[in-house]
């Protein structure tokens, strides 16, 4: 097993390093200058001197060739240093350490969230199937992976106001034993609980067929005995693979969810770095992301064969 953590490490640094690179020349080329947006934004008694930006632009190393800026970043990434943020002058790594755990907590919390309806919801419409009950929870599935979650957080604010008019709107963060978690928790995980629920459904229909589910129901076996003894197992295998893989898609939802509710975590400050063109704030958090995936991906890796022993002989036989 540590050979194989250690072999999915091997891999997954030079595809961090290409992604790196990649964000990297788009920040050198683009059309974003993040030291003329500080003087634009600037009040207007700051004059706009051209030859006071190209100082500022070489004490920061920014007049450099590509090359030598993006080894300069990787060298002083290996020692631990993120470096600063072009338009506060703060340094990188307070800033994101100071936002991840609020997107870390939520993300966490939305996971658990997800797993906690989306399975049972999956394992009834199947062993429901083609009923009224089935349509119904396919039917609120395919309505919650419609609404995107810059839609779903306004509405659902608003629906907090008329119904309880006497309400404070929820904005902000307070932590996750905070009610105000409760609007942008739900947000979240409306696509990640669609998702799952469908892939519970499809799981569990094709666990059905299998010859001992039909044997223990054939020897009188309870139905909940069966669903909990002999297909929950199997259909757990595929669905926490899923579990580790939305990880993306609440990375994604996590930037508006953070921008409608107010919550000040890695989504809003992203848009915030992507505004101002501050790419090492948006290379850090660039990193961070990826190895968030990166972790999920091993979590799932090594979660697989205690679930089902066939995947670690299978891996030993290679």
């Amino acid at each position: 097993m540590l050979r194989y953590v250690l072999t999915r490490f091997a891999i997954w640094i030079p595809s961090v390093l290409v992604v790196m690179l990649a964000v990297y020349a788009l920040a050198f080329y683009g059309a974003g200058d993040p030291i003329k947006l500080i003087f634009l934004r600037a009040p207007g008694d700051v004059a706009y001197n051209p030859q006071r930006i190209e100082a500022i632009r070489e004490s920061a190393g920014l007049n450099r060739p590509f090359i030598e800026q993006f080894g300069l970043y990787i060298w002083n990434l290996l020692h631990g240093r993120f470096g600063n943020s072009l338009t506060s002058g703060r340094a990188v790594w307070a800033m994101v350490s100071a936002a991840a755990p609020v997107s870390f907590q939520l993300a966490l919390c939305s996971i658990i969230l997800t797993a906690v309806i989306a399975i049972p919801l999956g394992m009834i419409a199947a062993l429901n199937q083609n009923s009224r009950l089935d349509y119904a929870i396919l039917g609120s599935a395919l309505f919650l992976w419609a609404i995107p979650a810059y839609v779903a957080g306004p509405l659902l604010m608003v629906g907090l106001i008329m119904l309880l008019p006497g309400t404070s709107v929820p904005y902000g963060w307070g932590g996750v034993f905070d009610v105000r978690i409760l609007l942008p928790l739900i947000v979240l995980s409306f696509q990640p609980i669609a998702l799952i629920v469908r892939q519970t459904r499809a799981a569990v229909i094709e666990v059905l067929s299998e010859d001992f589910v039909r044997t223990a129901r054939a020897k009188g076996v309870p139905e909940i005995v069966v669903a909990l003894r002999h297909i929950l197992r199997p259909v757990l295998t595929p669905v926490v693979t899923q579990l580790g893989l939305i990880m993306i898609t609440i990375v994604n939802g996590a930037i508006f969810v953070e921008l409608v509710f107010g919550l000040p975590g890695l989504g809003r400050l992203t848009v915030q770095a992507l505004i101002n063109s501050d790419y090492p704030v948006i290379l850090a958090i660039t990193l961070i992301g990826s190895f968030l995936v990166m972790v999920s991906n091993l979590l799932v890796d090594v979660l697989y064969p205690l679930l089902d022993p066939r995947a670690n002989d299978s891996r030993r036989s290679r």
